[in-house]
């Protein structure tokens, strides 16, 4: 097996790096736990954080790439040239059980007629028999809907089972740290007189293991949310799909933040001619539409990958490639409206008396902005990026849709509903694959505007009790 890391996987590593250091200093600093803690006791914020924290660890697993060992090789000497992630080696039945075309959710034939020919030596159109949806099944459509209800039944199960445990260990871990008896803690949570909505994550986490286990156990012999043209699972195009939008919304981030934290303040503070300056930027880059900007950068891409067609080793590399240059595309066009509003509230700061002060006292103003100005904007910068992830996630599907965005070999939201857009001009349409999308993407965008909400009403200076 051999490792490969990929641009994208590096810097979604760096973020989730960052975000662990994040976490442990707002863990020491009671003035910055407050807020958080603030967050997490709305009930609605902590299962949206539950299920965001599962999309994230589908990317991770398919953020980590590598090239298996070459058929007929030796061991160790030889790799196989297709670049796969660890979560394709998990979704393999998914991966691999693909059909001739079409097919329905949950069907045991095709969904187009095929000439097939019969032992008699005539040919009839007819709808074949799928090679892997319901090949288990005796006869065609056999106790199909009590082998679904079954699987149904042992996939809850399943989920469940893997679900008690960590259940119980965390009932028993918030037992200990309370110094209470298990069964008390228990009785608490169940009635939800907990501080923070511990019977609301431990439902949350019910759900979405069981969903876990009822989709594994049916993907195992049905296509649960059907097939595509080309007869691939669009359950399994519809789970890929989600590295790309949490890519898009995480490092389009990532690249935004350094423009608008060092010009924003650096405005706001120093005002004359470097407040201009950054004002004739911003507005500037304000006036030109952004799709236009974005469109112009993704054709000179493709030209680029077309002429030195030698710069990538293979077509997942490529594809990545357009991924990252389409995250600083965004980041290079959308840092102006936070630019904006750290510029604003710069110019209050810097007039308040410790920060005069400062400046009395001889301190520098790279010193003054990073300890003075930058921790007290910090709140608008957290706001601003949990409420811009979902309306990047949003964008990649407008722009995939429009074929600016993506590469279309890459698995994503967007990708898909361009792809249903044809099919649902058939007859009968082929609406599954737009469905998947919609549902995958509306789980997403809805867990990340619940969040953001809580953390708005949080971090908002102007509530009480938010900030202390």
């Amino acid at each position: 097996m051999d490792w490969v890391l990929l641009p994208t996987d590096a810097l979604f590593f760096c973020l989730l790096a960052l975000a662990v250091v994040y976490a442990v200093r707002v863990a020491r600093d009671p003035l910055q736990r407050a807020p958080w803690r603030a967050v997490f006791r709305q009930r609605t914020a902590a299962a949206s954080a539950v299920v965001l924290a599962a999309f994230v660890l589908v990317a991770l697993l398919d953020s980590l790439h590598f090239r298996g060992g070459a058929p007929g090789g030796s061991s160790g000497a030889a790799y196989s040239g297709q670049v796969v992630s660890v979560l394709d080696r998990v979704l393999d039945p998914l991966r691999n059980g693909t059909e001739r075309t079409y097919s329905a959710p949950f069907a045991t034939h095709a969904f187009v007629k095929e000439p097939v020919e019969l032992p008699d030596g005539r040919v009839v159109r007819l709808y074949p028999r799928l090679r892997h949806g319901g090949h288990h099944l005796a006869g065609p459509g056999a106790g199909r809907g009590a082998d679904i209800a079954l699987r149904t039944v042992a996939g809850l199960a399943l989920g469940l089972g893997a679900w008690l445990p960590l259940a119980l260990g965390t009932l028993w871990w918030r037992a200990r740290r309370a110094g209470r008896p298990i069964g008390e803690v228990i009785s608490r949570v169940l009635r939800g007189r907990t501080v923070m909505p511990w019977r609301t994550v431990l439902v949350t986490w019910a759900v979405v293991f069981a969903t876990v286990g009822v989709l594994g156990s049916l993907s195992l012999n049905y296509h649960v949310l059907g097939t595509d043209k080309v007869g691939e699972d669009v359950l399994y195009q519809t789970i890929k799909s989600i590295r790309t939008g949490l890519l898009i919304g995480t490092l389009t981030t990532l690249v935004m933040l350094p423009f608008a934290l060092v010009l924003g303040l650096a405005a706001g503070y120093f005002r004359g001619w470097i407040d201009d300056l950054v004002q004739y930027l911003y507005t500037t880059l304000s006036s030109v539409p952004a799709v236009l900007l974005i469109a112009a950068a993704a054709l000179m891409m493709d030209v680029y990958m077309a002429n030195h067609p030698e710069a990538f080793a293979s077509v997942v590399e490529r594809a990545d490639a357009r991924l990252l240059f389409l995250c600083l595309i965004l980041g290079v066009t959308s840092w102006t409206n936070l630019c904006r509003l750290l510029r604003a509230e710069t110019l209050k700061l810097r007039e308040l008396a410790y920060v005069e002060a400062a400046v009395a006292l001889g301190v520098s103003a790279p010193r003054i902005l990073r300890r003075h100005v930058l921790p007290n904007v910090m709140h608008i910068v957290v706001i601003s990026v949990i409420l811009d992830f979902s309306a990047l996630v949003l964008a990649e599907a407008v722009l995939s849709y429009i074929q600016i965005g993506v590469d279309p070999t890459t698995y994503s939201w967007g990708n898909m509903i361009n792809s249903a857009r044809l099919e649902l001009a058939r007859e009968p349409p082929v609406w599954w694959t737009l469905l998947a999308a919609m549902l995958f993407m509306f789980a997403l965008v809805l867990c990340a505007n619940l969040f953001s909400d809580a953390v708005q009403t949080a971090f908002d200076p102007r509530r009480s009790g938010a900030l202390r």
